[in-house]
């Protein structure tokens, strides 16, 4: 086990092919013209002053869109890019100081990195491979080697007679996880390893992961842009946006209490849902008005009736969309040149173009200038 700390880290990096996406979610949540636009192609890419705490046992999920420096961070972690300021340290002993091989990272890359020489098998027990044969070793290696196999099953004992070259690429992510787990690891660095996997076997390595992790309390910084694996898997969140850390806590609290409208507007519960509306707090009649404000409201905080009463926004249902998994609808309702989502119960009468009042049982207050949260509130 492990505890690490990055303390005022700062990376400077090249051209990585431009960073597009980390700008989208906070013009979508952004009612207002784009704040932000995309960064040219060739521009270099900057981590300043960079503070995390991953406490010893605890699965930390990093979580942020594409290009916002989540590979990056992991890379800091495990020495393989050295930081331009700052200090990483294990157990309080700088990283620096510490010889990669008594690391004990057990790491799972976007790229697999697998032996291309070795059978599927020889590459799950790698880490054993390049030590010295002893009893001890041998023993510990059946192991887990054992509880990988449990952890994994039949999908990968079929592929462990397999060279890399032979495998898809959801196969090489599963050998690359399996060597991962093999290893004698105190900290897992985990990128996006169930990406390429289909639902099924994503669903499943996920809860078997969580398990794992939760009987022998390894310290894991897992990356991620997927919320529902968030939501599964941390015990710690964090948010990351173009370098930075933005919010660090648990997915309830961070839902409930977002710092700013990037957090409110890229975090998000339900697959397939807008996860915020915004709407001027000025345009606004009581107990919603704030003028100078945001106000900002999920969708299954919004109640819609088709009667207006008092204290009611009314508006004209533009769009719905049925999942009929779930018993629910996804509204798209238009107040003059606003939009607002709600996630509903099912109800025929709930359709395109009907007049519909309604009110909030919680909202959120952003600063128009910042965007930070000002506050949050609830009806009645």
């Amino acid at each position: 086990m492990a505890r690490i700390e990055l303390i005022n880290v700062c990376k400077t990096l090249g051209d990585r092919g431009g960073t597009p996406g980390y700008e989208v979610m906070l013009n979508a949540a952004h009612p207002g013209p784009r704040t932000v636009s995309a960064p040219r192609r060739d521009a270099v890419f900057s981590i300043q002053d960079l503070n995390l705490t991953v406490p010893d046992g605890k699965t930390m999920v990093v979580l942020g869109p594409s290009g916002c420096g989540k590979t990056t961070l992991l890379k800091l972690i495990a020495g393989l890019i050295t930081p331009d300021a700052g200090r990483v340290r294990y157990d309080g002993v700088d990283m620096k100081d510490v010889a990669p091989g008594a690391r004990r990272i057990g790491m799972v890359f976007q790229n697999y990195a697998l032996y291309p020489h070795f059978t599927s098998r020889t590459n799950v027990l790698s880490y054993f491979l390049f030590r010295k044969k002893t009893p001890e070793l041998d023993a510990l290696a059946q192991a887990k080697y054992q509880r990988t196999s449990e952890l994994m099953g039949v999908e990968l004992e079929y592929l462990l007679d397999r060279k890399p070259t032979g495998l898809s690429g959801g196969e090489k992510q599963r050998v690359a996880l399996g060597r991962c787990i093999t290893r004698d690891a105190a900290l897992f660095l985990v990128d996006e390893p169930f990406a390429n996997l289909d639902q099924a076997l994503r669903e499943k390595y996920r809860v078997n992961l969580k398990m794992l992790l939760q009987q022998f309390s390894i310290t894991t910084v897992y990356v991620t842009h997927d919320h529902h694996e968030a939501l599964i898997l941390a015990d710690l969140l964090a948010i990351m946006d173009r370098g930075r850390i933005v919010q660090i806590g648990t997915y309830a609290d961070i839902y409930e209490s977002p710092r700013n409208l990037f957090v409110a507007g890229f975090l998000n519960r339900h697959v397939g849902t807008p996860p915020l509306s915004v709407l001027d707090g000025g345009e606004l009649g009581p107990p919603l008005r704030q003028p100078g404000a945001w106000i900002g409201v999920r969708p299954e905080d919004v109640q819609v009736s088709l009667e207006a009463h008092e204290g009611t926004v009314v508006g004209v249902i533009a769009e719905r969309l049925s999942l009929p998994m779930n018993n629910a609808s996804i509204l798209t309702i238009r107040m003059g040149e606003r939009e607002v989502h709600a996630y509903v119960a099912d109800d025929p009468r709930l359709g395109r173009g009907a007049a519909v009042g309604m009110s909030f049982r919680r909202w959120h207050v952003f600063d128009k200038q910042s965007g930070e949260r000002r506050r949050s509130a609830t009806s009645g």
